[in-house]
Order: C-alpha cells, then structure tokens, then sequence
C-alpha cells in the first residue's frame, strides 16, 4: 500500500497533538518521581510500516526535539525518539515473519493482533524510555534506581497506548 495524502495529513495532527498533549498535560503527572508517562512514543509506534527511514528519523528527532523545546531539556527527547525510530525497523523484523505478515498500513493493535502488538509496543517503549532516564541521568551509580523508573514509567505509558489503541482503533476494522 502506498502512503496517500489522507495518511499524511493525519500524521501531521497527530505528530502536534501528541507534542501539546505531552507538554500540556501529561508533563505535570508525576507520581512519586518514579512514574513520568511519555505517551508522544506512541506517534513513532503508530506511523505507516511503508515510512521511508530517512523520514522515520526525520519525524521522530522533530517530535522530541518539539517536546525538549518546551520541557527545557536539551536534546533528551529527541534523542531518545531517533532511537526508538532507528530501531523501530528492527523490531519490526525480529517479531514478524516476514512483509507478507503485517496487515493494513500502519502496526496497530487491530490490524496486527495483540500477541505481535504487545511485544511491538513494549520493545519500543523500554528502548525509549531507558535511553531517556539514562541520558537524563548520565551516570551509572543509580544504574536500577533508573531501570526502575523506566519500567515503572515504560509500563504507565504502555496502559494509555493499549486504553488508546482499544478506543480509537476498535471500531476500525
């Protein structure tokens, strides 16, 4: 399937309302310093398999470059979005059996199952969430004080991912 004008102008809004909906909203959730939910992942999960990589990158270094600008952290964001973006196609290689396996355009939960969905999302949540806390905390003395935040955090931000997938895209079949 090829990437239509519809898909593009739907990313677009949907690459802004996850940047304001962070920035606004989920940015001042905090429980316990522990728990920060960074639910703007999942525009990386959510964007077409045919997304050429040069654009995959370009996206996702633009989406945590708009959420650093506004949070005031230099580049952590961003960062941590090229990576999941530069192994998102890896992933995707790894938990599918081959193209021909993936259905629909985009990797959501009613198009690809829960069983691939599942293990999809939580690879890409962990990749970008540990990246985030060990940038942010640049040393290794606290090595499982942040492996700790990620899972707790990783494991906040996948519960709105899967409550978002099953109400937008339960209807979609």
């Amino acid at each position: 399937m090829a990437i239509t004008s519809k898909t593009i102008v739907l990313n677009i809004v949907r690459f802004f309302f996850f940047i304001f909906f962070q920035v606004l909203i989920l940015n001042h959730l905090n429980f316990g310093g522990y728990i920060n939910p960074y639910f703007y992942v999942f525009f990386i999960l959510l964007l077409p398999f045919e997304t050429p990589k040069w654009l995959l990158l370009i996206s996702s270094f633009l989406l945590g470059l708009g959420v650093d600008l506004f949070t005031h952290t230099p580049g952590l964001n961003a960062a941590a979005c090229v990576m999941t973006a530069f192994l998102r196609p890896f992933i995707i290689s790894v938990i599918s059996s081959g193209p021909e396996s993936l259905i629909g355009d985009t990797p959501t939960l009613g198009n690809q199952g829960l069983k691939w969905f599942l293990y999809y999302s939580v690879s890409l949540v962990f990749i970008h969430h540990t990246t985030l806390f060990f940038l942010e905390i640049f040393r290794f003395d606290e090595f499982f004080l942040t492996l700790l935040r990620s899972l707790l955090s990783g494991i906040f931000t996948l519960l709105l991912v899967f409550i978002s997938e099953y109400l937008i895209f339960s209807g979609k079949k």
